[in-house]
């Protein structure tokens, strides 16, 4: 499987002519160039409401993306009409629409590495009881795709779509090692978020520490992201750099040493059955 990268061109370039040979063609017009810079600011709007939830007047949308308030009252009121976005009872307050659900709920269903490690997260999820996670790594970010809950009453708050920093998370320096330092640096700021008071926040520091992860094959979030919560996680290395990552995260509260081992070799055989199962994708 080999989806589309944002910002990828996914065709070679016609040239100077269009399709039609005729010069500029018919994509480089001024209906052509407003109609791209509608679609950029749709996906702009649907991305704003993805990371805010809840519902939002139109002066705060306006004051975070800077968009024109009359241009962006239209979209948003095309984006209500057609059900990708909704308000409230006044009219006056937007959020995220139903539609931008089974868009999101369509990418898992027909995302191949997703269906082949059902099982072995089934399994994973048998021998340790515990939370676990399948997450692709999105720019600096880390991105749930499938999860299972933890057996125990103590246990983390998960859903599909969760989108946590990569520096902060097991998942995201798993697949964080299997860069180059030089690619990491090109990645990441100088200076990362703290998200808690134990984050990594230097990248210096976290390249240093992704030398560790590939050396031993895991990665340890040390309540980097939640307070309270280690979490162990390895690369699922069917490409190169990888992409996808399992994790597995368990209460402080109850993690004991001989436990910490269990749950590495745990994700170790994890690892390995999905490599098989996603050695063609």
């Amino acid at each position: 499987m080999n989806r589309g990268e944002p910002g990828g061109s996914g065709a070679e370039s016609e040239g100077p002519e269009g399709a039609e040979g005729r010069p500029g063609g018919a994509e480089g017009g001024p209906g052509a160039q407003a109609a791209v810079k509608s679609a950029v600011r749709t996906v702009l709007l649907l991305e704003h409401f993805a990371a805010r939830p809840g519902l939002h007047s139109l002066a705060d949308i306006q004051h975070d993306l800077g968009l024109p308030k009359s241009s962006l009252y239209m979209l948003l009121r095309t984006l209500v009409n057609l059900g990708w976005v909704e308000t409230d009872a006044t009219g006056t307050r937007y959020g995220i629409g139903v539609r931008a659900l089974l868009v999101g709920s369509s990418y898992i269903d027909g995302d191949e590495v997703v269906a082949a490690a059902r099982p072995t997260l089934d399994r994973l999820s048998d021998d340790t009881t515990e939370t676990i996670h399948l997450a692709r790594r999105d720019g600096t970010s880390v991105v749930y795709l499938a999860t299972r809950p933890s057996q125990h009453y103590l246990r983390p708050f998960t859903r599909v779509g969760r989108r946590l920093p990569v520096h902060s998370t097991a998942l995201g320096k798993a697949l964080l090692a299997t860069h180059s330092d030089d690619e990491v640096r090109t990645l990441l700021p100088r200076r990362l978020e703290a998200v808690t008071e134990h984050t990594i926040t230097d990248r210096e520091r976290l390249v240093d520490e992704l030398a560790l992860v590939r050396e031993q094959g895991y990665a340890v979030d040390r309540e980097e992201n939640t307070l309270g919560l280690r979490c162990f996680g390895v690369a699922v290395p069917y490409r190169t750099p990888a992409r996808d990552a399992v994790s597995c995260s368990v209460p402080v509260a109850r993690l004991t040493a001989d436990r910490e081992q269990r749950i590495k070799a745990a994700l170790f055989e994890a690892r390995d059955r999905l490599s098989v199962a996603t050695r063609r994708m």
